[in-house]
């Protein structure tokens, strides 16, 4: 392997992995986030210590989009429903809430990471920068001879 090599981080990977058994099994995920961490979008009144836990469950969740940057959906807290985008540099755990099965991240993992430059590729998407498209008020369907 090269020195120039830059392997890509596990933790998206297996946010993703840990995310899908934990829904498989009926439990309720939950993420832990360092609320200190550059571009989280969280509620802060929730924090405590430096960190939030969320419940990640489909059934709490709305719109859930997990890349390989990025966690970014939907909640409501205290009734008033907001848009939560956590980097996964800041994510430092996921586990089942009920048995507390999951894992934990190396806190370093991103240390010595270099993500490729592909600018046609790659779109560094932060929380300000996520509108959403609006759409024009017609119907979607349409009929076909």
């Amino acid at each position: 392997m090269s020195e120039t090599t830059s392997i890509t981080p596990t933790r998206p990977y297996m946010v993703r992995a840990l995310y899908q058994w934990i829904e498989d099994n009926a439990l309720t995920p939950y993420l832990m986030v360092d609320a200190t961490a550059e571009e989280v979008q969280i509620p802060r009144e929730h924090v405590q210590d430096g960190r939030i836990v969320l419940n990640i469950a489909s059934r709490a969740t709305g719109n859930m989009s997990m890349g390989n940057d990025y966690i970014n959906f939907s909640a409501r807290f205290g009734g008033v429903s907001q848009e939560i985008w956590v980097p996964l540099t800041a994510v430092l755990g996921i586990y089942a809430k009920e048995n507390s099965q999951g894992m934990f991240f190396d806190p370093n993992e991103y240390d010595n990471y270099v993500p490729e430059e592909d600018s046609d590729v790659t779109v560094k998407k932060s929380p300000a920068a996520a509108p959403k498209p609006k759409r024009d008020n017609r119907a979607g369907l349409k009929v076909l001879k």
